[in-house]
């Protein structure tokens, strides 16, 4: 099956695309695209491979949905697109930012700065129907991603793994920890944040992991 996704990833997933559960996911996928209002728009639901080839991959965060509002969904988990308010676990996790590093709260709530730099922004599930949260979960998206976890995984060595939330920790718990480096945490949802996102420095211990390996650190 022809999947236009970026060239590394392509090489890197091909064999998932000749699978059955693909396939009825990319029939699933066309059919509510066609009948429904879903997000994000089509051209953007593999936004998160096309800005961070799998080459360049240093970070991988871990969401779970898309946003459902409008004009919110980008394709890069926990992103939104120019212009859009900044939803509240993204201010949350600026707030950390703030705290850890002393950085001042950016502009904008777009994300693709970090994915251009090598931040893997994955939702396990990339397309939602407007207005109705998980209403594509359970259709193959999750299968596909964690294909792409484990791709990471194996074939990739000092990246940093930011599992925030049981439902990431769950699906990182594979994640070979004697290779890549992994930080756990609340979610950073207002309802969890206080029970452990804040405070966590992920984003300093990410960049001191990246530099002793030799690698850029990521301008957060």
């Amino acid at each position: 099956m022809n999947v236009k996704i970026e060239e590394s990833w392509q090489n890197v997933l091909q064999d998932e695309f000749e699978k059955p559960y693909f396939k009825n996911l990319v029939s699933f996928v066309k059919d509510e695209y066609t009948s429904q209002k879903v997000y994000p728009p089509g051209s953007q639901i593999f936004s998160a491979f096309e800005k961070c080839p799998f080459e360049e991959v240093k970070v991988v965060i871990l969401g779970q949905d898309p946003y459902h509002g409008p004009n919110q969904a980008n394709g890069l988990a926990f992103s939104v697109s120019e212009k859009v308010r900044i939803p509240p676990s993204l201010l949350n996790i600026f707030k950390e930012i703030k705290n850890d590093l002393d950085k001042d709260m950016p502009a904008t709530g777009n994300l693709e700065r970090w994915a251009e730099q090598g931040v893997l922004l994955l939702n396990a599930t990339l397309t939602v129907r407007a207005a109705t949260a998980g209403s594509h979960q359970k259709k193959g998206w999750e299968e596909f991603t964690d294909v792409v976890v484990q791709k990471v995984n194996d074939l990739k060595e000092h990246v940093v793994f930011m599992l925030w939330g049981a439902y990431a920790q769950k699906k990182g718990a594979f994640i070979d920890e004697s290779k890549h480096l992994v930080l756990r945490a609340a979610h950073p949802s207002p309802f969890a944040a206080d029970r452990g996102f804040f405070g966590n420095h992920h984003f300093s211990k990410a960049n001191k992991y990246l530099q002793e390996h030799g690698m850029q650190p990521i301008d957060w």
